[in-house]
């Protein structure tokens, strides 16, 4: 079952942040815009160190796979041995992948067809939105009041939803934040604008 837009995620994400102040967010650093995640951790009040290996990853409390290239960074996590790594990380942690994170995150992947993560049943298209110069900022409205920003760049869809997904924002029709277990995607990057509501639910799950 799919479900979409539960009430108020803003602020039940920002009590269960409060309780958690002094757990870790990993942000995977082999490619991609994560120094920008960063930035948007400790704007929302968390904590977060760069993953780059193993031992990394076994500091944190959840991670965050940033945007950037898919395929790159897929050869880059086989070369350093993470990618087993961060399976088992996932069997009790939250990832969260914006953009690219998405792709990665995704159990199929078309335009073309890559392998993935498959850490969430979802089906992603690839660059779906078109190229870079059809790149674009969004203002979506949220059932919790005010517009969410929504910068796509090289934007991949969601095609498919799997069972157990909540949409917590759509653009045009389509899901583009999405929830499932612990886990969670946006096909934006919130990490270029100064609204925190995406990075303090992440907080909340860890």
């Amino acid at each position: 079952m799919v479900s979409t837009f539960p009430s108020s995620p803003k602020a039940n994400c920002c009590r269960r942040v409060a309780g958690n102040a002094q757990k870790t967010a990993g942000i995977l650093a082999l490619q991609g815009d994560f120094e920008a995640h960063l930035k948007a951790i400790d704007r929302a009040g968390g904590h977060a160190i760069e993953v780059r290996t193993v031992a990394d990853l076994e500091q944190c409390d959840g991670l965050i796979i940033p945007g950037g290239e898919s395929t790159t960074m897929l050869k880059l996590l086989d070369q350093e041995g993470l990618t087993e790594a961060l399976k088992r990380f996932a069997g009790h942690k939250p990832v969260y992948g914006s953009c690219a994170g998405a792709i990665l995150l995704a159990r199929e992947v078309t335009n073309p067809a890559q392998v993935s993560l498959g850490l969430m049943d979802i089906t992603v298209e690839r660059n779906a939105y078109g190229r870079q110069v059809d790149s674009r900022i969004a203002h979506i409205p949220m059932p919790e009041g005010g517009d969410l920003e929504a910068v796509f760049i090289r934007a991949p869809i969601i095609r498919r939803l799997g069972a157990g997904s909540t949409v917590l924002a759509a653009y045009n029709g389509d899901p583009v934040w999405v929830e499932q277990g612990r886990n969670m995607v946006t096909t934006f990057h919130p990490e270029l604008t100064g609204d925190v509501r995406v990075h303090r639910r992440f907080l909340g799950k860890l």
